[in-house]
């Protein structure tokens, strides 16, 4: 599956927002308070949340210079490393996943960059807790895929994460083709642009994880789940 697919995300978590802006507890006063809903407001509707879904079989598992490396059937795309091996432990395929907040909020961005500085900090937090809403939309579609393979999944996993490289993200994107269905490109130091932008990979194992999450209510996917909508439930 590797169809572009659009994300209907009509709210983000306030308390999200104030998570990316440092917020500890310290006290808002009531111009900031209203702000902070306006330039969510904002940010939703410039917002173009899209997302490319794709499923491989793990091809094998080896070792180079000391480092394990995981390869995918019918890819170049490697995931090498320590960490990235111990999530994968078990995993029968992987779920490969990109998407992005779109151009608009990067447009947005640089306009608030000259015109209310204020505004552009709580609109970059505002980016970054929907662009996570949209990963949590295009992991619950791993979810649906996986089950209906009989298989359970992971928690996912970026690259640049632990001792993951960031080196993975051009094959990674080239193995979704990224840049022709998202538009997302990568500049020399590998950041990605649009700015509110995530990659990330998913396992796929045949019992489920002993970190499964007990409830539905509790998993990040429970607003996009297309199992839920029709009465199932994934064993996550």
């Amino acid at each position: 599956m590797d169809v572009v697919q659009s994300y209907d995300i009509c709210s983000v978590e306030r308390s999200e927002v104030l998570h990316y802006l440092g917020y500890a507890g310290q006290k808002i006063s009531p111009e900031l308070d209203a702000r902070v809903d306006a330039v969510i407001t904002r940010c939703l509707e410039v917002a173009r949340p899209r997302g490319v879904v794709r499923l491989f079989d793990v091809a094998g598992c080896c070792k180079e210079g000391g480092l394990p490396v995981i390869r995918l059937e019918g890819t170049a795309l490697e995931l090498r490393g320590r960490s990235i091996s111990e999530h994968l432990d078990g995993a029968v395929a992987v779920g490969v996943l990109a998407v992005t907040a779109g151009a608009g909020v990067d447009a947005e961005l640089r306009r608030l960059s000259f015109t209310d500085r204020v505004a552009q900090v709580v609109f970059d937090a505002a980016g970054s807790a929907l662009v996570e809403r949209a990963a949590d939309a295009a992991e619950a579609s791993v979810v649906s895929l996986a089950a209906g393979r009989g298989l359970f999944c992971g928690a996912r996993f970026s690259p640049g994460y632990g001792d993951l490289p960031l080196a993975t993200q051009p094959v990674l994107l080239a193995t979704l083709d990224a840049q022709r269905a998202l538009g997302i490109t990568l500049s020399s130091d590998l950041l990605m642009s649009p700015t509110k932008s995530v990659t990330a990979v998913i396992g796929l194992f045949e019992e489920p994880r002993q970190d499964a999450r007990a409830s539905c209510s509790a998993c990040p996917c429970h607003d996009f789940c297309p199992l839920r909508a029709s009465g199932r439930t994934c064993g996550r």
